[in-house]
């Protein structure tokens, strides 16, 4: 059934919030979460263990089950199992693509279609008995469970990289230890790669022979992108886009479409390991560094930053990240849906660039940090797609887990 409880976030007092940003298209996956305080309009309010069904747009197949309460967007249904109804049963139904075929039919609206319920709780689907449905759930389930432990990891490998390059180039902590007489907690080799003391600079006291430079003084020449047309079809290489690099801190090529682009094209825009691309606009600053990954090229909204010298790939992937970066990309008027970026303005970001030997070393830890990180992604992408092979059979009675035969019931009964 549908869940209708409206909720004015100020009167919610600190929630989390659930958006269709938050929620990633066709993975089932919850991307984030923001708060009650970054809303202000009439919210739904949900329960752990419902599923969330991202009415707007329903072809995108942004469907998940809330692994917490909260509220979330108007545009998001809040659905719960009645009675016989297995809820991850549901919640793979919902998932499945004749349920997005049908509500996508269903929809109202032309540039910004809507998913209708009145229509969609009519359908009528075969529906197992309970013990069939739970044995669905589980199989399916599986695999959910463990692309969740990747993200999981992979987030936790994530923070241990930024946790590294804080203390490091944000905090100065192994030479501040070195300048206070104290062991920097290092291997003497990487301990001897940092100074022991501190001189002024034009934006405060930095490490003793590292530099301050602008972002493009250690890049070369900045190079908008390419303009085409997203195609789910492989027609020509990957269309790498501002959605593709916004929402997590790694790149899910499997989601990424491609486009048509002949060979003078291909060359001139073809990304290569180590090239970081930055949004100019729509989601101005979000960043991303090219990894392992097919043959793609970027979008026009995306400007690419090569670093001159390999060694500071890593250290400007994570810089990026920093508060310091984000500080000048709001300190320009940016980070707003508004807002732009363009190459010149963030050419001449400054920031903090330590010895050659120092952001190489911090390359050597983040590599293996990232190494497995790409592989358990990597894995995810695959066991996603075993489960959406799996799912249609299942739901259609082609793959039965028990000799049970399915009764027809309706959506919204």
């Amino acid at each position: 059934m549908l869940v209708r409880d409206t909720v004015q976030p100020a009167a919610g007092g600190e929630e989390r919030y659930v958006g269709l940003e938050h929620i990633g298209e066709g993975s089932l996956s919850l991307l984030g979460a923001g708060t009650s305080a970054d809303v202000t309009s009439a919210k739904a309010r949900f329960r752990r263990g419902d599923i969330l069904f991202g009415k707007l747009r329903p072809y995108f197949r942004k469907v998940v089950r809330a692994p917490f309460d909260g509220i979330c967007s108007t545009d998001i249904w809040v659905v719960r199992p009645t009675e016989g109804i297995d809820p991850g049963y549901l919640f793979y139904y919902m998932a499945s693509q004749p349920f997005v075929d049908a509500a996508t039919r269903g929809s109202t609206g032309t540039k910004m279609p809507r998913a209708n319920w009145d229509f969609v709780s009519r359908l009528e689907v075969p529906v197992p008995p309970m013990d069939e449905q739970r044995a669905i759930a589980a199989v399916l389930g599986a695999f959910d469970d463990k692309i969740e432990l990747n993200r999981r990891r992979s987030e936790t490998l994530e923070g241990i990289a930024r946790a590294l390059f804080k203390s490091w180039f944000v905090d100065f902590d192994p030479v501040r230890a070195k300048a206070e007489g104290e062991d920097p907690g290092l291997h003497k080799p990487i301990s001897d790669l940092f100074p022991d003391s501190f001189e002024d600079s034009p934006i405060g006291e930095i490490p003793a022979g590292w530099a301050v430079a602008s972002l493009g003084a250690i890049t070369e020449k900045p190079q908008y992108g390419y303009t085409a047309s997203a195609s789910d079809d492989p027609v020509g290489p990957r269309f790498l886009r501002i959605t593709d690099i916004n929402k997590t801190a790694w790149i899910d090529w499997r989601a990424v479409p491609y486009c048509d682009a002949g060979p003078s094209d291909r060359k001139k825009y073809l990304l290569r390991k180590g090239d970081i691309v930055i949004a100019r606009m729509a989601d101005p600053g979000h960043a991303a560094f090219i990894e392992e990954g097919p043959e793609a090229v970027f979008a026009s909204y995306l400007i690419r930053f090569r670093p001159v010298d390999e060694r500071f790939g890593r250290f400007l992937q994570y810089w990026l990240r920093s508060s310091a970066y984000w500080d000048l990309v709001r300190g320009r008027g940016a980070g707003t849906t508004r807002s732009t970026l363009n190459a010149q303005t963030l050419s001449r970001f400054p920031l903090v660039v330590p010895s050659g030997a120092v952001a190489s070393e911090f390359a050597r830890h983040v590599e293996s940090l990232r190494d497995r990180l790409v592989v358990g992604m990597d894995e995810s992408g695959v066991l996603s797609q075993l489960r959406d092979a799996l799912l249609p059979r299942l739901m259609s009675g082609d793959l039965s887990l028990s000799q049970s035969r399915a009764v027809p019931v309706e959506v919204g009964s």
